[in-house]
């Protein structure tokens, strides 16, 4: 009779739960590829937002500038700084607003030259030389130099578009 519960005890020490190293390791190996091919797209999705909040900000910006103008009845300075990555709206002299833009917030203007936009008291927009706004703004990110954004800015407002018609 203690032959059977003898062999039964054994078999029980014998059972043990738990991971093998192996099956740790290979565990840890499968979650670190899979972390590897998600952080890249995870990167790119972040680029693409800051691009789309910075082309945002640019067409909101002008917007008030609109407003502000109609507002006090005189002209809106509106200016990108690019050093300091900050776009500002002045009136009579004062600085009415300022959006500062992301480090990695990259904008190119065409023509180049066109950084400064006025916008008078009818919402209309010109640029600093006095001549009917025609500026195509280029948004793009340090993160994804691959992807823009392109906001238009003719006389009367600022829209994204994109492709040829732009």
């Amino acid at each position: 009779m203690n032959a059977p519960a003898n062999n039964l005890s054994s078999k029980l020490r014998m059972t043990e739960s738990g991971f093998t190293l192996i099956e740790l390791m290979v565990t840890i190996a499968v979650l670190a590829i899979i972390v590897g091919i998600a952080v890249p797209s995870i990167s790119t999705q972040l680029a693409q937002n800051q691009i789309k909040a910075t082309s945002t900000v640019i067409q909101t910006s002008i917007a008030r500038a609109k407003a502000e103008s109609a507002i006090s009845r005189s002209d809106v300075i509106w200016t990108y700084n690019n050093n300091d990555k900050q776009i500002e709206l002045k009136t009579r002299g004062d600085t009415i607003a300022s959006y500062n833009l992301s480090d990695k917030s990259a904008l190119s203007f065409n023509p180049s030259t066109e950084t400064t936009l006025v916008i008078n008291k009818e919402g209309l927009i010109s640029t600093a030389a006095g001549s009917a706004a025609n500026v195509i703004i280029d948004v793009s990110d340090s993160r994804a130099i691959e992807q823009i954004q392109r906001v238009r800015v003719n006389n009367k407002r600022a829209f994204e578009c994109t492709g040829t018609s732009c």
